[in-house]
């Protein structure tokens, strides 16, 4: 096996059964054929058995927030992953629900006949407990696989509490990980034997055409939340390795200065496919390096978690790497290390809770329901207009969802009233909410990753302050506001 095995968690322990039919790969968070440990993993456990290898996707239709935007997106990458493994001796099985609870029963069919099942390491949303409770019905050994990030989550049992202390963290141990990446493509040139059909017990059927095309008629007849329609961003590898090459050649170059503009498209974007397992960290890594013509043996000794100059990269490759390493995986790390309390007040650091809890009782001027600000029906035009871009594109500018935080902070009665509100509004309208980072993000608004700031204000203590009218006196947005705002 080649698949680092810090990157393999044992979730059914037992022997690998040799006299079954095929290794399964129970593909729900990494959506893809390439860059994959998971996917490379059952591949690895099917050359080793000489046997077939099953990809089973599914797509249940009660999880949380189910609606038009997120199915539209998900059921894109699934049409692309059957493009990409019909070319293979892979046998694909992709699953959609057309009514609640269809499915059940369906995983515990395909993994009574195989060697082995390998799964999808994702520490949020749902995935966890699914995976938790599968494990105590099956009877074959369950893997779980991390191919989230460049560097493992449970390579350290540390929490870290600070982008700085993880920073330095990974300035001391992370080159070896660069190393050791999955195969671009492990699709290629694989000899497996193949499976002619499941066992005549799976009478569940694959996903008709018109599904997987997404087509509006087939959304439409699915029990979904149909007020919530898709977006023009498009799901699947395709589309997000497109879009990756488009930034690398073309608008990396000026991140450094462009990704705070609201009127600039100077981000990448990206986070809707990488939540959906489109694209992975590593494809992203590798074309950036190639693009700035980096070698690993360039990296030098840790300098103190500096955030420039240990990578030895352009600065606007620097400025990109530490959001999508050590921001993205930082929020990995808090997410896998405490899966009870990642999503809790009560992890919120000392300080942060005792200014919040001191300034409970302050007047809040402006005080607006969460149907109030899901329709942007606020007295701010630059928050309308970031709430308007959520509801419409299904993502919006990675600095206003710092302002969008804070001020709903702001607006709320109270901290938790706070966080349900960015958790139902990026739930329901994102295509990257529900995700490690998505917690970072609420959590840091509530003092998370931070540190106490002076001078100290009523409602948010001190808690780091934003506002509208400074946001606007920095950025341009006019065309923001007159392109997003109701």
């Amino acid at each position: 096996m080649t698949v680092p095995e810090g990157r393999v968690r044992v979730l059914r322990d037992g022997p690998v059964r040799a006299e079954r039919d095929y290794v399964l790969y129970w593909m729900t968070s990494f959506r893809r054929a390439r860059s994959n440990f998971a996917l490379e993993r059952a591949i690895e456990h099917a050359r080793a058995l000489k046997k077939p290898l099953v990809v089973f996707e599914p797509l249940r239709v009660a999880y949380p927030f189910a609606n038009d935007r997120l199915h539209t997106f998900v059921l894109q990458g699934m049409a692309e992953n059957q493009r990409r493994f019909a070319a293979s001796p892979v046998h694909y099985f992709p699953f959609v629900e057309t009514e609640p609870g269809e499915g059940k029963g369906l995983l515990e069919a395909l993994a009574s006949s195989a060697c082995v099942l390998v799964g999808d390491d994702w520490p949020s949303f749902f995935v966890p407990s699914m995976q938790a409770a599968a494990a105590k019905k099956l009877e074959v050994r369950f893997e779980v696989v991390d191919s989230n990030g460049l560097y493992p989550m449970h390579d350290t049992e540390r929490v870290f509490t600070t982008a700085h202390s993880f920073r330095t963290h990974l300035q001391k141990v992370l080159p070896p990980h660069l190393m050791a990446v999955p195969r671009e493509d492990p699709l290629e040139g694989l000899s497996l034997p193949k499976l002619a059909a499941l066992p005549r017990r799976i009478t569940w059927a694959r996903a008709p055409k018109d599904l997987l095309a997404a087509s509006p008629a087939a959304i439409a007849a699915l029990p979904l939340d149909h007020s919530v329609g898709a977006v023009k961003m498009v799901g699947g590898s395709a589309a997000g390795e497109a879009r990756m090459k488009r930034f690398v050649e073309h608008q990396l170059v000026d991140y450094a200065e462009a990704r705070n503009e609201p009127e600039v498209d100077g981000t990448s974007a990206l986070s809707p496919y990488l939540h959906f397992g489109h694209v992975s960290t590593h494809q992203l890594f590798a074309r950036m390096v190639r693009q700035e013509q980096w070698h690993i043996e360039k990296l030098g000794k840790s300098i103190g978690g500096s955030r420039e100059g240990w990578w030895k990269l352009s600065p606007p490759a620097e400025a990109f790497i530490d959001q999508f390493v050590t921001w993205r995986e930082l929020g990995f790390n808090m997410s896998s290390h405490c899966p009870e309390t990642y999503q809790s007040l009560d992890s919120l650091p000392t300080w942060a809770k005792a200014t919040i809890e001191a300034h409970a009782k302050d007047p809040r001027p402006h005080l607006y329901s969460l149907q109030q600000l899901e329709r942007s029906q606020t007295h701010d035009p630059l928050w309308n207009a970031a709430m308007g871009q959520l509801r419409r594109t299904g993502w919006f500018h990675n600095y206003l969802r710092m302002l969008w935080g804070k001020k709903i902070y702001e607006w709320s009665k109270s901290a938790a009233d706070a966080l349900h509100a960015m958790e139902y509004l990026m739930g329901k309208y994102s295509l990257d909410g529900r995700d490690p980072i998505s917690w970072s993000g609420y959590f840091w608004v509530l003092g998370r990753y931070d540190r106490p700031w002076g001078p100290e204000r009523k409602i948010f203590g001190k808690l780091r302050y934003m506002s509208s009218d400074n946001t606007a006196k920095k950025f341009e947005v006019k065309n923001y506001i007159a392109t997003f705002a109701p």
